[in-house]
């Protein structure tokens, strides 16, 4: 039996002599990931310039099963843009997917929000290039995504970290606040585009204080 949600069985099925033992599978580690994204790269056709250890450095938090989705997302990719074999760029695009849905290009941006937007992110990745102990920036995009986000950057640990310094949680909150920040000085006014920002920001403060 397996099960994502073992608080909401009978207790009936956990007593002596039933489903009384229980093991956890927790989400890979990195070297983890890396043998995952092997195991679904097998009987593919993948270029020779793919780095299996490099994406498993940017998927901290996937499982397994979003290991395969991304393989089997950048396959089918490749096949749409008739390529020969599975490529970085097509992986680049299939992670970005698994996070945020596919790219939304039909939807129209004015020019003036597309600066904001880039000024938005850019103010992201200052914050974490500046300050120190934070999270390498790995990619910025303003790219629409069907999840409503329109654009995103992307840090990645250095590790995989156990343990937070509370210096550590300060430099993602200014962090997070880097966005608005950059859009009150470069277009002198705020906008909606960093709602989800706030509330990240305070739902890790609150959990830092409680």
């Amino acid at each position: 039996a397996a099960t994502n949600r073992d608080d909401v069985l009978d207790p009936a099925l956990l007593r002596a002599g039933r489903f009384d033992r229980q093991i956890t599978v927790n989400l890979p580690d990195r070297k983890g990931r890396e043998a995952i994204l092997r195991v679904h790269a097998r009987g593919k056709q993948i270029d020779p310039s793919v780095d299996f250890s490099n994406i498993a450095k940017r998927t901290t938090g996937f499982s397994g099963a979003d290991l395969a989705n991304v393989i089997n997302e950048a396959a089918i990719l490749a096949v749409r843009e008739n390529k020969d074999t599975i490529g970085t760029r097509e992986i680049d695009e299939a992670i970005d997917r698994r996070i945020a849905g596919p790219a939304k290009n039909s939807r129209s941006m004015t020019e003036h929000e597309r600066k904001q937007v880039a000024y938005h992110e850019a103010g992201h990745a200052i914050i974490g290039l500046t300050l120190p102990y934070s999270d390498k920036v790995e990619k910025i995009t303003i790219v629409p995504r069907t999840s409503g986000a329109l654009g995103y950057t992307m840090q990645v640990d250095a590790g995989e970290k156990h343990l937070m310094s509370k210096q550590e949680m300060l430099n993602r909150i200014a962090t997070l606040t880097g966005g608005r920040a950059a859009e009150e000085i470069m277009c002198h006014t705020v906008t909606t585009g960093a709602s989800n920002d706030i509330e990240k920001a305070t739902q890790l403060a609150r959990e830092m204080i409680t």
